[in-house]
């Protein structure tokens, strides 16, 4: 893994919002960017900007279901997940 893949990777998982919107992805599978805002009490718009950044980095992927995208973690990177959620 290349330094700035590594920097990215550390970056996304460095803010206590996505941390809990993984932890929520893990222990639901999928979700919507509304019922993960809802869960973590944050706004629609500000949980859609930490899932771009989960996205970006590589630990979230997307699809389009009907009118809603529904995230999910990332299969790749669900051993590195397993292990930081962990500690939560």
């Amino acid at each position: 893994m290349e330094i700035v893949s590594l920097e990215k990777n550390y970056k996304a998982l460095a803010n206590r919002r996505r941390l809990a919107i993984l932890k929520f992805l893990w222990q639901s599978e999928e979700a919507t960017v509304f019922d993960i805002a809802e869960k973590i009490h944050l706004s629609f718009k500000s949980t859609s900007k930490h899932l771009q950044v989960l996205k970006q980095a590589g630990f979230v992927e997307s699809e389009q279901v009907r009118m809603e995208q529904h995230y999910y973690i990332a299969k790749d990177k669900s051993l590195i997940l397993k292990q930081v959620l962990a500690f939560l």
